[in-house]
Order: structure tokens, then sequence, then C-alpha cells
């Protein structure tokens, strides 16, 4: 598949006009290399998941990167964190030269403590997630955004079951001691049949017969190498008893309709899980949005006590704060829009917009007043006004 162009890219250049090193951490598999080979063709790339080159590296740091030309990309950093040590000096030596060092890295947590420690200053920090649908329309629920299953849709199936066994059963063990590789599929299915609600541990380990902290440690595993979203509630001062377990959604709703064995658009329109897919796939388009302009991830939901819930709370630079309820199907009533209502007279004289974004229709218009200053929205109008800056 020809290169497709990311939103990522124009930040990135930037970034490496500014900053010695560039380092753009992700989930594998979703183009941390390829696009940083595309924009910077001049580097050479180094494999640091070689077994080869992992032993250079323990024997003697210091000549194997001196016997590199800048710039390099050292790929997935993660297999060698001693590195960045070196890198400092060397950048140190020559501070003015920008753009020299390019790194990627699929575990984010362990990653960007090695930077904060080692590189603070000189490394400038993106991430890069998945295709997003503004940067191809092949992007789907379905199949999600992964380069690989866009490029062979016909063999998603075969993709996402190689991704779970090469890559995430490799970084989980690389993190943590799973002892029982069964049990934690088991676990990544079931995790699955709660895409979308409020994280609730002891009804994850129960079945499973693990212990709660068992289930911390995995999740905490999937957080760090960005397979699930955790969507925290939103705080503030509302006068209400409010709901403080997070949510957490598969950051691929590919990845999730494949767990939960959907294999077709039909089965998937069927499915009683199609609302909370869709829900997860809105969000992960609000934060592809937010990452993709170098932004950090910022995205809320509410729901007080007494039962009012709205499904995602997005604050906007210069633009308020958007109160935004996912409806899957294609009509859109003005009841929909009571619970935006209801949490816009909370909130008082805060600036907001409230949306309903649902699914795209033939007959209805993109955009259109469906109760007093509430928007109904299909989801590719939607995702396309998250791009635009405020």
């Amino acid at each position: 598949m020809p290169y497709i162009p990311r939103n990522l890219d124009s930040v990135a250049r930037q970034a490496a006009r500014h900053f010695p090193a560039v380092v753009i951490t992700g989930p594998r598999r979703s183009g941390k290399t390829t696009l940083l080979r595309q924009l910077f063709p001049k580097a050479q790339c180094v494999l640091l998941e070689d077994p080869d080159i992992q032993g250079r590296i323990r024997s003697d740091p210091r000549t194997f990167l001196e016997e590199l030309r800048p710039p390099v990309l050292l790929d997935e950093i993660q297999n060698a964190p001693e590195l960045l040590s070196y890198v400092r000096t060397l950048i140190d030596a020559a501070p003015r030269r920008m753009g020299q060092w390019l790194f990627t890295g699929s575990q984010e947590a362990p990653l960007m403590q090695g930077i904060t420690e080692s590189m603070a200053g000189r490394a400038a920090i993106l991430q890069l997630l998945p295709f997003s649908i503004v940067e191809t329309a092949k992007v789907n629920m379905l199949h999600g955004g992964f380069p690989e299953v866009l490029a062979r849709p016909k063999s998603r199936a075969l993709w996402f079951a190689s991704y779970l066994q090469t890559y995430l059963e490799r970084d989980v063990r690389a993190i943590t001691n799973v002892r029982n590789l069964v049990t934690f599929r088991r676990f990544l299915a079931l995790l699955a049949s709660r895409h979308g609600q409020t994280l609730n541990k002891t009804d994850l380990a129960a079945p499973l017969g693990v212990s709660v902290p068992t289930i911390s440690e995995w999740l905490h595993v999937l957080e760090i190498t960005s397979q699930i979203v955790v969507i925290p509630p939103y705080f503030e001062n509302l006068g209400k008893r409010l709901v403080k377990t997070p949510k957490v959604y598969w950051g691929d709703s590919g990845l999730a309709c494949y767990l939960l064995g959907i294999t077709s658009e039909a089965e998937l329109q069927r499915s009683p899980f199609l609302g909370q897919l869709f829900e997860g796939f809105v969000a992960a388009e609000i934060l592809k949005s937010q990452v993709n302009q170098g932004g950090r991830k910022e995205l809320y939901y509410f729901r007080d006590q007494q039962g009012l819930e709205v499904d995602f709370l997005l604050p906007r630079l210069n633009a308020g704060l958007w109160l935004i309820e996912c409806k899957a199907g294609k009509t859109v009533y003005p009841a929909m829009a009571a619970s935006l209502l209801s949490l816009r007279r909370t909130l008082g004289d805060r600036p907001v917009r409230l949306v309903v974004v649902h699914g795209k229709s033939r007959s209805a218009p993109a955009t259109r007043a469906i109760a007093s200053g509430v928007e109904a929205i299909e989801w590719e109008r939607f995702v396309a006004s998250l791009n635009v800056n405020h």
C-alpha cells in the first residue's frame, strides 16, 4: 500500500526542526516506523529488536552508537533503553544539530520514564495511533485503523489473531510475569464484553479466578501499550454526588470487534454491542485528533448517582466545553438531547456546545438542530470538525 500521509506528519517535521531528538510512541503496527522513514528518508534505520544488535549494544553501547552516522532512526527503543543516556551525551556534544536522533517505542510508560530521566529538554515526544477516518476513508468500526488491516481487509481475522499472539503476549511477557496466557486471552475477550462500561475489576476477576491486583496489572499493561483507553469521570464542583470510576474502551474498534467475534458489517449492525462500539469509535477519533495535533489526550465522561449521564465531555481551547452523546443509529429524536440539556443547566454560564453524534444517513442532513442549542451531526462530519484548530 502506498504511503498515506498522516496528520502527525507536519507536527513531526516541525519537532525535528526544533529538537535534537524526536520520539514517537504508540501501539505496535500503528505506522510509527513507516512515518519516520517517509519523513526522513536519509536517516539510517536500526532495528533494535534484532538479537544480534541487542548483543552488540549490551557488550559495548558507546562503540555501537559512535559507528552510526546521524540522522539515525532507532526503532523500538524500549528494547535498548540503556542507549538513551549515551545518546544524551552525543546530543550535548552538538546541541545545535536538530532532528538527528529519531526513536519509536511501543511501551509508553517505561519509555517515558527513561526519556524523562535521560532526554529532558532534548526530545519532542509524540504519539501515533492507528489511522483516523480523516486520514483514510478505509477506516470503519469493523476494521478499525491498523494500516495492515486496511491494506488487506479480507485477512483481518488472521491479522488480529497474529497481532494478539505475536505482539500483545510478547509485550505482556516483557513487562510483567503472566503465568497463564490462556487465562490472559480469556481476560482480553471478557474486557471486550465490558467495552464502554465503567471499570469494575472485581467483576473481571471473579469469572477468571484471578485476583483484583492481577486484573490491575493486566489493565496497566494494556494501557501503557496503548491498547485500551481509560476515560476518567469529569470532576468539577457541581453540587452533585458523582460516579468516580473510569470507563474503559479498546483503542481500536477493529480489535474490539474481533475479540467479540463480530466478523461482518451485518453482524456488527445486529450486535448488542453496537452502541458501545460506536461510542468507543467516537472516543478513539477524538483522541486521535488530539495527539495528531501534538496535544495531550483530554476526554471525560459524566455520570452522577441520580442517573444523569453524558457520554463525553471534551474541553476545547477557546471553544468552551463540548458535551457529546453518541447514537449508533441514523434516526435522531429530540428526546436524545435530554441529558445534554440537563447537564448544561448544571454547568451554569460556562460556554458549552451540545452535540449528538449519530450514524450516517443518505436522506437526513449531515448537521441539524434537534432541540434548543443541540446539534445532531453525522459522525464523519463531527470527526472532521475535531481536526480544525481552535
